[in-house]
């Protein structure tokens, strides 16, 4: 009931107030969604599937022609592009061929990974005494990165080397 509501019936001579129980299901519900550890556990277990179905499909064996719109109308690849497979490579540990196919996803990693552990370990293990170090990402480091990106986007597209070893 609304609050409006109970405090109409609260008001009506004769009446008990009621007793605020729930839904068992309910409950259950607001505790499992409500814990902390939640969101930590539910963001590993979707990037857990995640590269679960990333290893079994294999985005390296070439099957099939580009489903990248942009790669398909303008011939060039886009700042994401190579990024499945990078993550793939990433998975599988072959760190070499990871940066071959997106330099940048790969430099972007470790940060992602940091950041993540000290946003999770602490609703994860809240009793536990040391932190790690939070990261934070100033507007000048967020731009600079975009930067870098942006030139990596057009570098990978030249068709001279060094540059053409980025092409994927």
């Amino acid at each position: 009931m609304c609050a409006v509501d109970e405090a109409t019936l609260a008001s009506e001579p004769g009446r008990a107030p009621e007793r605020k129980r729930g839904n068992p299901v309910q409950r259950l519900a607001a505790s499992v969604f409500g814990h902390p550890a939640f969101a930590p556990l539910a963001i590993l277990g979707c990037f857990s599937a995640a590269a679960a179905g990333i290893v079994v499909t294999n985005p390296t064996d070439n099957t099939g022609p580009s489903t990248c719109l942009f790669k398909v109308a303008t011939g060039f690849d886009c700042p994401g592009c190579g990024g499945t497979r990078a993550f793939y490579y990433l998975v599988t540990l072959n760190l070499p061929e990871a940066a071959r196919h997106h330099l940048m996803a790969v430099f972007a990693a470790p940060f992602i990974v940091w950041m993540y552990l000290a946003w999770a370990l602490p609703r994860v293990l809240p009793r536990r005494s040391w932190r790690l170090p939070t990261f934070h990402l100033t507007p000048n480091a967020l731009t600079g990165f975009l930067i870098v990106w942006g030139v990596f986007f057009i570098a990978r597209n030249l068709p001279w080397e060094p540059f053409s070893f980025f092409y994927v």
